[in-house]
């Protein structure tokens, strides 16, 4: 595998820089003018942003600072809330010391390293679209170079598999079940973003593919560190997976024009920003609603009511603000299925799975997380 990912990486390179002198060339040969990307971050842009490596950042020349915004923060939220939906749903989850550095390790593995693995081999296979859309990103832009980003790529992976190993001979596990689902994991994010098989080049098995790596594998991580995956949470998690393809869509509005000149059939590129946008909620909201349903089914009718009393202020949101401008809202919209996923996670743990979210609830509303207000009242009041 290093000497695929080395060469894959060292032949994009060369085809890169050829690329890139051809396009250059060929906006000297027209006098037509070109749409332009709107220029956002560099000297006006925020450090907070930076950091969070979301769209308004400003220049930064300290490395350290770049790699982390090279990793996105900001996309690291659902992964480590996956793991402890996983871990709630296991029913096995106790409030000892053992289990919370689990747990803890469990995310740093889904988190900071492997989503941070994923958001930088994604950058390096996007830095023509970025020299487009965004230029004033890490890569584009020059701030680090091209070697320094594939020693970041290997470090985040090793880092990741090396923790994922851990965690089996930590959980006392006699087939590596958390190792091979990370592997898969960062197999999964390199077709992704990388040719010749570069997933995200069709909108649709792009964005289920990202939607299922948010979602599902860090739910199975989480219950398989604390239990056993069942086809039920198999099933579930794959549905929510349909939801995630609804969340990747929003991170396709920003790229559009950079999407269209390279040939990518993101889905506001194939439907138009216009359709995308309802194809996107349509996505969440039916989904979410068919888990309602599930759970009516499966006898757990108060479950499936707070999960519907959730959906209601989402869809609300969706008029009041992402349907209006999908760019300027896309990080808000995208928090909003985190709460509604852990309604899910309650209902297939025991008892001590419900403990695991009431005082995870406490938790958070003692440090005044105000988004996860009403998934706590919810759960208490279950």
């Amino acid at each position: 595998m290093a000497s695929v990912l080395n060469s894959a990486l060292s032949l994009n390179l060369s085809n890169f820089k050829r690329r890139r002198v051809t396009i250059r060339a060929a906006d000297t040969d027209t006098n037509e003018a070109k749409p332009q990307a709107p220029v956002s971050g560099g000297a006006g842009g925020s450090s907070f942003n930076q950091l969070l490596g979301i769209k308004g950042a400003a220049q930064e020349t300290n490395k350290w600072k770049i790699r982390l915004q090279l990793t996105k923060p900001v996309t690291w939220p659902p992964l480590v809330w996956g793991v402890v939906c996983g871990a709630a749903a296991s029913g096995n989850f106790n409030w000892t010391l053992e289990d919370v550095a689990k747990s803890i390790v469990c995310m740093l593995m889904s988190g900071p390293f492997l989503t941070g693995y994923t958001q930088t081999i994604n950058d390096y296979y996007d830095r023509e679209i970025d020299a487009i859309n965004e230029p004033y990103r890490p890569i584009p832009s020059g701030a680090i170079s091209e070697n320094e980003v594939i020693t970041q790529i290997w470090v985040l992976l090793l880092g990741g598999l090396g923790l994922a190993g851990l965690l089996d001979v930590w959980a006392g596990h006699d087939f590596p079940v958390v190792f091979y689902l990370a592997l898969g994991g960062s197999l999964l994010s390199y077709i992704y973003s990388a040719p010749p098989l570069k997933l995200k080049q069709n909108g649709w098995i792009g964005n289920f593919a990202l939607g299922a790596s948010y979602i599902s594998l860090p739910w199975w991580a989480g219950q398989a560190l604390f239990g056993t995956l069942t086809p039920d949470i198999i099933v579930l998690t794959l549905l929510y997976s349909i939801a995630g393809l609804g969340i990747a869509i929003v991170n396709d509005f920003k790229s559009i024009e950079g999407d269209r000149a390279l040939g990518l059939q993101s889905l506001p590129v194939a439907f138009g920003a216009e359709t995308a946008k309802w194809i996107c909620v349509g996505a969440i909201d039916i989904t979410q609603l068919s888990i309602a349903g599930y759970l009516l089914g499966d006898g757990k009718p108060y479950y499936a009511l707070a999960l519907v009393g959730l959906i209601i202020p989402q869809i609300v949101f969706q008029f009041q603000y992402f349907l209006k401008d999908p760019v300027k809202y896309d990080v808000k919209y995208q928090s909003l299925i985190l709460l509604n996923g852990t309604i899910a996670a309650v209902t297939l743990g025991e008892d001590e799975a419900a403990e695991v979210n009431y005082q995870i609830g406490s938790l958070l509303l003692q440090n005044d997380v105000k988004a996860s207000t009403v998934d706590f009242l919810v759960i208490r009041c279950l």
